[in-house]
This record gives C-alpha cells, sequence and structure tokens, in this order.
C-alpha cells in the first residue's frame, strides 16, 4: 500500500508533528505501508529518503517555520498522489488544501491528523485581539477543514470530545503518536549531568518541549522557584526553542533562580534527549492545551517519574496514575507534589521502574499497525 503524507512542517524544524510524521513513517514500513511525504524546504540542504521538498519561504516573525509556496506544493502534491491510493494531511495551512485538492481531483480518499488545539493557541499571538475572536475563527476553521475530509485522526479522547463540539460530523479516530524501540534504549544520564557541572545528587527537574506561552512554562518557573525553599540546590533544566525565552529568562532573573534555571536550546533528539531525561530525577510538565503529551512518554521510557497537569491530551497517559504525580493547577500544590519526589528517593525509584513498564505500552509498532489497518479500510 502507497500513502502520501503532505505536511507544512518536518524536520529540521523540531516539534510534535515533525516526530509524530517520523515515527510513523518509520513504523508504517514494517506494516506493508510504503509512506512519502512532501514538506518545504528549509535551505539547508538536508536530502531525506522518501521526503520530496518544496519551495518555501520564512513566515513572517517566526524564523523556525517555513511557508510552502502554494503552487509548487499543489502541483507536487498532484503528482505523487497519481501513485498513491490515499492522501494523510498533517497540517492545516497550504498542505491541507494542497492535499485535499490532489485527493478530490483524483478520487483518492483523504483524512487528516489534528495534532494542535488552536483555538488555545492564538491568542497569544494576536494579543490584541479579544481572546474570544481569534478562538471563535479557529474553531471555525477547523470544523470546516475536518468536514471536508474521509476522517479525522486524534491523538487523544479529550481532541475527540472538543472536534465533536465544534461540530465535526466525520469520523474521529484516536490514535495517538508511539515511541519507537530506540527512546528505550538505555542513555548515559551521569554523563550528562556531569558535561553541565551538575553532582551526581543535586536534585534536578527536567522540562522538554517547545519555548512558547502556551506551554505554561512561566508556571513551572514559579513551582521551581517555590519548591527551593525545601531543595535550595534544585536545578530547573529548559530544553527546546521558541518565542518566549527571553520573557522566561526574564521571569527566571526575577524569581531569583539565576543559574539554577537553565535554558539548553535544543538537544539532539537521539543521544543528548534520552540522556537528558536519564540525568533528571523529576519531568515536570504544566502544559494545559497539551494533544497528547509525547514527551511524557518519552520521559518515562528512560525510567524519569513524572509530575504534571492532567488537561487535555495528558490525560490519557496520566489518569492510570502510572509512573506519575498528578499535580494540582496551582503552583504552591505542585511544588509540594514536586518536593515530596524530591524528599523520598524510594518512591522515585519506584516511579520510574513503574514509568518504564508502562511506556513500553505506547510503543510505535502497535499504534502504527492500527493507523495501517485504518488506511485499508479507507482505501477498500
Amino acid at each position: 500500500m502507497r500513502v502520501l503524507m503532505v505536511s507544512d512542517v518536518y524536520f529540521p524544524r523540531i516539534n510534535g508533528v515533525s516526530t509524530s510524521i517520523e515515527t510513523f513513517r518509520a513504523a508504517l514500513a514494517d506494516e506493508g505501508v510504503d509512506v512519502s511525504l512532501i514538506a518545504p524546504d528549509y535551505g539547508d540542504g538536508g536530502v531525506s529518503a522518501g521526503v520530496t521538498r518544496v519551495p518555501s519561504r520564512p513566515v513572517p516573525g517566526d524564523p523556525e517555520d517555513r511557508l510552502a509556496r502554494y503552487g509548487a506544493l499543489r502541483r507536487a502534491c498532484l503528482a505523487a498522489a497519481r501513485d498513491c491510493d490515499l492522501v494523510h494531511v498533517q497540517t492545516p495551512f497550504a498542505a491541507h488544501y494542497a492535499g485535499l485538492g490532489a485527493a478530490r481531483k483524483l478520487g483518492k480518499p483523504v483524512l487528516a491528523t489534528y495534532h494542535t488545539l488552536f483555538e488555545e493557541y492564538l491568542h497569544h499571538y494576536v494579543p490584541w485581539l479579544p481572546a474570544a475572536l481569534p478562538r471563535a475563527i479557529a474553531r471555525h476553521f477547523s470544523r470546516r477543514q475536518c468536514n471536508d475530509l474521509d476522517a479525522v485522526i486524534v491523538p487523544s479522547t479529550a481532541m475527540r470530545e472538543r472536534l465533536r463540539a465544534y461540530g465535526v460530523r466525520r469520523p474521529l479516530h484516536v490514535l495517538p503518536t508511539g515511541l519507537p524501540e530506540r527512546a528505550f534504549a538505555s542513555a548515559d544520564g551521569a554523563a550528562f549531568r556531569a558535561g553541565l557541572g551538575i553532582a551526581a545528587d543535586t536534585p534536578l527537574a527536567l522540562f522538554v518541549g517547545r519555548v512558547a506561552h502556551e506551554k505554561n512554562i512561566g508556571f513551572l518557573l514559579d513551582v521551581v522557584a517555590r519548591a527551593r525553599r525545601a531543595h535550595p540546590d534544585l536545578v530547573f533544566l529548559i530544553t527546546g526553542e521558541g518565542p518566549a525565552r527571553a520573557d522566561l529568562e526574564r521571569q527566571a532573573q526575577l524569581l531569583g533562580l539565576g543559574g539554577q534555571a537553565r535554558f539548553l536550546g535544543y538537544l539532539d533528539r537521539r543521544d543528548q534527549l534520552p540522556a537528558a531525561y536519564a540525568a533528571a530525577d523529576v519531568f515536570i510538565f504544566a502544559s494545559r492545551t497539551e494533544t497528547q503529551g509525547l514527551v511524557l512518554l518519552e520521559a518515562m521510557a528512560q525510567g524519569c517519574p513524572v509530575v504534571a497537569l492532567s488537561a487535555m491530551g495528558t490525560r490519557d497517559i496520566l489518569e492510570p496514575r502510572r509512573g506519575c504525580r498528578v499535580a494540582a493547577d496551582d503552583p504552591a500544590e505542585f511544588a509540594d507534589t514536586l518536593g515530596e519526589l524530591l524528599d523520598n528517593p524510594a518512591a522515585r525509584r519506584q516511579l520510574g521502574d513503574d514509568a518504564a513498564v508502562y511506556a513500553r505500552e505506547w510503543s510505535d509498532r502497535a499504534l502504527a499497525r492500527r493507523l495501517a489497518g485504518l488506511y485499508r479500510d479507507l482505501a477498500a
């Protein structure tokens, strides 16, 4: 079976959509599904097997992203879709319209994955508008786009509920991104600590993700500042990049965190990031708008216990209460939960062991098998 994926984003741009595409492309090969991908050219000269790059230009005010030239994207989709059984759209911008148009013109099934809860994101980027307006716009476009498709994949039950509330009538399939086998490979957390000059007995909390306001990292900085009253040597590592970094660095200074809140930027996903998870005593996460929260599972795969808010997509991961502590949506109470784990090494070890076992249930192979089945049902 041959599938065409089309996306407005892919590596070298690092985010959850790129990770999901890469994970499923690799795992679907074992299910007899040959996936080709069309994505923007980032001007880095990179070449990947099975990936067609189309000309693009920078997104104004966002140096990390690229906007594919629509004419080139549309032509590439139409040419590639002729030899495919269906089209899988990964993002709702130019890729949606180019992929949908090619599928409809050629009479091929088309589905999309709804990765991002845009109604909770847009107001951070257009703060001069009343918050209700960008939310209403996001709901309208999401409803319209989803209802133009043959099926929609959502990464969590919370996202399915939200899209149903928007008025989406097309079939909605809950199918999260799984973890590739390399996520479980033992990583050298001790060497990672040593490289940053962090002693083996220094309490270490970690956040991984886009450094953007919607990730609620400011909340975590407040949590860490409170937790340091009982654990003054606590270090907090923030990995990733994004538009909120400068604001968050200023907040860290105002909270008196100084060098104990360290912004590390992007880490290599294959080596450095697993080592960061293995090095941490606790992974902390407070986003209220995640559609899945794959980083929680990545941390668990390295035996790192999680303390997080259970909101939106993270509920599916956290609610079984395995390998984690669910914290209250209050900085003081969250800090107390974090502090209790830091005070109890035995509890941390037990949670970490449970986390590693639990993460295995989210393997990419099992989830790719379900996606391949959906593809075949749609193409039948």
